[in-house]
């Protein structure tokens, strides 16, 4: 098949970068025999490829127009920057900065790639962005780059950012680069003579992709784990006969169900072993007949796809896997990350930066991003708030709750708060989960904690109004882009129905959490539990607690009441009954604007906007009929 390294070719492409170059330097970097090396010169001589010429510098070799003309179908037509992921085992700093602009030596990671494209020729670069997609934006005045956003970009892995920049790929010679990847020596070439894949050797055991290949550098066989094995690492070149053989087949992957967090290369690994074959046959669809007939292979030659291994030397090609392994390589990220929350807990525990050490990132959650960190034994968890949060939470009045509660023994031990900027850190507790909804024996514990702080007797100087929260959010999205919902009108009637009906009941108040969902329970395994995150508490109906735990957890009305006399430890009365459902449809319809609102800001949360609307219309509905 086309596609194959063309060693003549190579011959061209490194005489005419280098007409001076000697026979024993193209032997090594060809990794050839000198005899080799010199039968390749001696056939691209009488094939009038290249001639013999000298100047004051000495002999040199000269590429003709016939070895031009060789070497015109692999001009290379340009790069895809993938760059569109979250980096999480960089956190914090990918919480301001994405992976790939972070900088090595005073340059950013992806500069310097765009950078050595520019010395090889290769001018017509795409990035695909889209976590904090806009700080590449940039990058298109500096280097004349194009933006492709991926809007898969949180939910779905590599295969669908090159799904996204597919048509970039077809009919062309085109590199794929990883933003994050940092190259000592520039490899790029304004000519490449068949597909490759970069390789670095890796000594002992490793969890890296690893390649099998024969004699004459193509790849046969790839899998994860080895022992001393080399693996996928840096940069890949796609010919375009590469392209057109592989292609087909990714875009089925991607209509295929299941391959949601599968990386790019996936495909072509699974065409190695005969398993896209498999895979695709699977379906019972029309993919793969799709496949083959676009690549103009029967699935039963997908094997004979050809990909060369390209070995780099040690200590060329660099993919950070973590703040630890960047320390090591570049002693600024030791002590001085010029980052917000390393600094603030730098000073918090009196250490130098290269003392916070075990950094990962936790879920990021609706409000906030947190990461855990050891320092010097301690064991942390460090909040950082959103973008926006200091419109919806007013910290000063998270930290007089924290005070407050702190003598019940009910919440999580906080280290430091600044109620200026919502940063928080708490001790992290090892060997904890988080509640389970659909486990009741849990639920019986939360509302066991619950109850411990509606009969406290504490009490803080402001209020959870959910009149007041409701119109907030809604003045918000109304300023953002407005509220989608054919109804709203209607449904905002029945809310003010059932607020009316409350404020007439003159329900009692105390100390309320508002956000009791099970995330924010932790249960450990004596039994006990802890109650986090209070950014939301204030004085409220007690019954708020049980309604936003219920409708948090996507409880039906069933679970609800049951939940209800959970709490109570007795039947309900008929104003707890009502309570209960009336907090339920306001809460299931303050969350749904404050998701709206985040949505027009860019944070989409799924199907959870029309969950806590239904909440709404259904228990209004279910309180009417009564």
């Amino acid at each position: 098949m086309e596609g194959h390294m063309d060693r003549l070719g190579l011959i061209c492409r490194n005489i005419l970068e280098e007409p001076y170059i000697t026979q024993r330097e193209l032997a090594k970097r060809m990794e050839l025999s000198l005899g080799t090396i010199n039968g390749l010169i001696k056939e691209c001589a009488e094939k009038g490829y290249i001639r013999e010429d000298e100047d004051q510098r000495g002999k040199m070799l000269v590429l003709t127009e016939a070895g031009q003309a060789v070497l015109a179908p692999y001009k290379v037509d340009g790069a895809l920057i993938i760059a569109a992921g979250f980096g999480s085992r960089f956190v914090p700093l990918t919480f301001e900065t994405p992976k790939g602009l972070l900088e090595v030596f005073g340059e950013r990671m992806i500069e310097r790639q765009i950078r050595q494209l520019h010395e090889a020729g290769v001018y017509d670069i795409t990035i695909a962005v889209g976590y904090l997609k806009e700080k590449f934006e940039y990058l298109i005045d500096k280097y004349d780059v194009k933006l492709l956003y991926n809007p898969e970009y949180s939910c779905k892995n590599t295969l669908a950012t090159v799904y996204r920049a597919r048509h970039l790929l077809k009919g062309r010679n085109m590199y794929i680069l990883s933003s994050d990847n940092w190259l000592r020596d520039n490899m790029y070439h304004a000519y490449e003579c068949g597909a490759w894949y970069s390789a670095s050797f890796q000594k002992g055991d490793t969890k890296e992709w690893c390649f099998t290949f024969n004699k004459k550098g193509r790849i046969t066989d790839v899998n994860v784990g080895g022992r001393d094995q080399w693996v996928m690492y840096g940069p890949v070149y796609l010919s375009r006969e590469f392209s057109a053989r592989f292609l087909p087949v990714l875009e089925a992957y991607y209509e295929a169900p299941g391959t949601e967090q599968f990386y790019w290369e996936q495909p072509f690994v699974d065409m190695l072993k005969g398993e896209a074959k498999r895979r695709l046959e699977a379906e019972g669809g029309t993919l793969l007949a799709r496949a083959e007939e676009a690549s103009g292979w029967k699935a039963s030659q997908w094997e004979q796809i050809e990909m060369d291994v390209n070995r780099q030397p040690e200590n060329q090609v660099y993919e950070f896997e973590n703040l630890e392994e960047l320390r090591l390589f570049d002693e600024r990220y030791q002590n001085h990350s010029d980052n917000a929350a390393m600094d603030l807990v730098s000073r918090v525990f009196k250490v130098p930066e290269s003392h916070i050490t075990d950094i990962r990132c936790l879920k990021a959650g609706m409000t906030n991003k947190s990461f855990l960190f050891r320092v010097d034994g301690a064991h942390c968890i460090c909040r950082i708030p959103g973008p926006g949060t200091e419109l919806l939470i007013n910290r000063r009045e998270e930290k007089e709750v924290y005070d407050t509660v702190a003598s019940l023994g009910i919440t999580e031990e906080v280290l430091y708060m600044n109620p200026d900027t919502g940063y928080k850190i708490a001790r992290y507790y090892e060997n904890a989960r988080n509640a389970a909804a659909d486990n009741w024996k849990d639920m019986e514990i939360c509302m066991g904690i619950v109850r411990k702080l509606h009969q406290s007797g504490l009490t803080v100087d402001h209020s959870f109004d959910i009149r007041e929260r409701i119109d907030f959010y809604e003045r918000l999205c109304l300023q953002h882009g407005g509220i989608p919902f054919e109804d709203y009108e209607k449904v905002r009637g029945w809310m003010n129905e059932l607020m009316d009906r409350l404020d007439q009941m003159d329900r009692p108040q105390c100390l309320c959490h508002i956000d009791a969902n099970v995330d924010n329970f932790l249960m450990f395994e004596d039994g006990s539990a802890k109650l986090l995150d209070w950014e939301y508490a204030g004085m409220c109906d007690p019954i708020m607690d049980i309604s936003m735990s219920a409708i948090y957890s996507y409880y039906d009305a069933e679970q609800t009441e049951k939940l209800l006399e959970m709490y109570l430890e007795r039947k309900p009365s008929k104003e707890e009954y009502y309570s209960v459902f009336a907090n339920a449809a306001l809460g299931g319809f303050l969350w749904c604007l404050w998701a709206v609102y985040k949505a027009a800001l860019g944070e989409e949360f799924g199907e959870y906007t029309i969950i806590m609307y239904r909440y709404a219309k259904s228990y209004y509905k279910k309180l009417k009929a009564l």
